[in-house]
């Protein structure tokens, strides 16, 4: 295939916008925990990812591997996830994030009946602290689903405001317009979206507060390292500021994340949230990789607005995903490319923020949106794809190893649109890194000028593995970049 020249002499006269650039990590500039720059996420879903104890499997569970459904169950549970642990640790990530946990009758636990309590069908308090602990011993944190905007029906607050109502004296928990409460398919009271299986709490009432406060101390006790908090656009600032003051005097280093799905400015100011989940990352990933429906300019620009719309620092605690239970599983989007999902992974490690990996997508699942998306974990290795995983945990281990993919400065050099190609430059005191993603269908020649970065004498190779020395001398850099694939460099100062 015939390649494509690029010529960087003419990136090198142009001034990088202030709204382009970004300086490297500094604990000082940020609010959240310093932990967070070095974390690479792994989300389970834990009913779907390994069952570790059939004795405690819900009436009517089905065989592995089935056909998920918004009502099915498939013994997933805790002990499961203890017993992957290695599994886990060998993929490199250092931190789970697992969907809720809480007593509930729904597979994905976000009807709460007891936020005290592990649901029967994952096991119990002792399991999970066992789990915790054995994350911790290898270097893992945990964070937990904190489902605070709603209960579910059976929540004891609403149950009791059934029986008696206007007399229960959980009447100021709910907005209940009218007496006797509805049925949940006909609802008379505030509740999450519509759905009547979801009353919402008040969480402006002193008591619901002071409830979900107790809630918060009793599993940060339980040593878990921080909280991703679920809709939490619909709770009032005021209380995730309180609550906010409540966690990091509990614990400094506790991480909390908002599942906000657009511009999460008004929770990041330092008063509320460290940080949230980065969908707007996910959609230009889709746009760019997956899609291939925006330019190289276009894609660099989206993610500019947003490094830049938030405090600095801020950027480093994001948390980057490319799928999550809400969504189509990338691969899916991806059409089943396995090369542009290669390429995807690639850019996720190796820019700024913490990024997150959705349980199986390493292994090649697909799925739409919920509840295709919630299958459950393959682990029969002749039905994994093995290039996937290999990739995975490669790219994984080169963010790990190289401190400059997670704290570094971040700057494009090269958006070629024409040739798919995107260049950037991740540099702190000691280190520079360079990489090379070609989104093009054809092999792509890019020269530097060596004038452009005196500081660095020579460049190696850190991706792919192999690794090759550019020596010093002549006038220009130059990097051959095959087809929907990428190339990161490393030069010390």
């Amino acid at each position: 295939m015939k390649s494509i020249v690029r010529d960087m002499t003419l990136v090198a006269t142009l001034s990088l916008a202030d709204a382009q650039a970004l300086p490297a990590f500094s604990q000082e500039q940020s609010f959240g925990p310093g932990w967070v720059r070095d974390a690479v996420f792994y989300q389970i879903f834990p009913e779907r990812f390994c069952n570790g104890d059939t004795a405690n499997d819900p009436p009517g569970t089905e065989p592995w591997g089935g056909k998920p459904s918004t009502r099915n169950f498939f013994g997933g549970d805790i002990r499961g996830i203890v017993n992957r642990l290695d599994y886990i640790a060998s993929l490199g990530v250092n931190a789970l994030y697992l969907n809720p946990v809480f007593a509930s009758g729904s597979n994905h636990k976000y009807n709460t009946s007891d936020y005290l309590r592990i649901d029967p069908s994952f096991g119990d308090e002792r399991v999970f602290r066992e789990l915790v602990d054995s994350c911790h011993r290898r270097g893992i944190r945990v964070i937990l689903d904190g489902v605070f905007n709603h209960t579910g029906v059976d929540f004891f607050a609403f149950a009791d405001l059934k029986r008696n109502g206007a007399r229960s004296a959980y009447a100021g928990w709910y907005n209940v317009h009218s007496f006797p409460v509805g049925s949940a398919g006909k609802p008379n009271y505030d509740c999450w979206w519509g759905f009547g299986s979801l009353p919402k709490l008040m969480t402006g009432n002193p008591a619901v507060r002071q409830y979900l406060f107790d809630v918060t101390r009793h599993w940060l006790a339980a040593g878990i390292d921080g909280w991703r908090l679920d809709v939490p656009n619909e709770i009032p600032h005021e209380f995730w500021i309180e609550w906010r003051r409540l966690v990091k005097s509990l614990n400094p280093d506790a991480y909390i994340l908002g599942e906000i799905w657009d511009d999460g400015t008004p929770w990041l100011q330092g008063d509320q949230f460290d940080a949230v989940m980065n969908y707007p990352f996910r959609t230009s990933c889709i746009d760019y990789f997956a899609l291939d429906t925006i330019t190289v300019s276009k894609f660099d620009s989206v993610l500019a607005r947003e490094r830049h719309a938030y405090p600095q620092g801020v950027s480093f605690n994001l948390y980057n995903l490319l799928g999550s239970h809400d969504t189509e599983r990338f691969l899916t989007l991806c059409r089943g490319d396995v090369s542009l999902w290669k390429l995807a992974v690639l850019f996720q490690m190796t820019y700024p923020g913490a990024p997150a990996l959705y349980y199986g997508d390493e292994v090649g699942m697909t799925g739409g949106k919920d509840p295709g998306c919630r299958g459950t974990m393959v682990w029969d290795a002749a039905r994994q794809n093995g290039e996937m995983l290999r990739s995975t945990r490669e790219a994984i281990a080169l963010r790990m190893k190289h401190g400059v993919l997670r704290g570094g400065s971040f700057a494009p050099i090269l958006l070629d649109d024409d040739a798919r190609t995107y260049v950037f430059l991740r540099e702190d005191p000691s280190t520079a890194a360079l990489v090379f993603l070609n989104r093009g269908k054809s092999e792509v020649r890019v020269a530097l000028p060596r004038t452009q970065k005196p500081g660095v004498r020579s460049w190696n190779q850190i991706w792919p593995a192999k690794v090759f020395s550019f020596p010093p001398g002549g006038d220009s850099l130059i990097v051959t970049v095959p087809a929907l694939s990428g190339i990161v460099l490393e030069g010390e100062k």
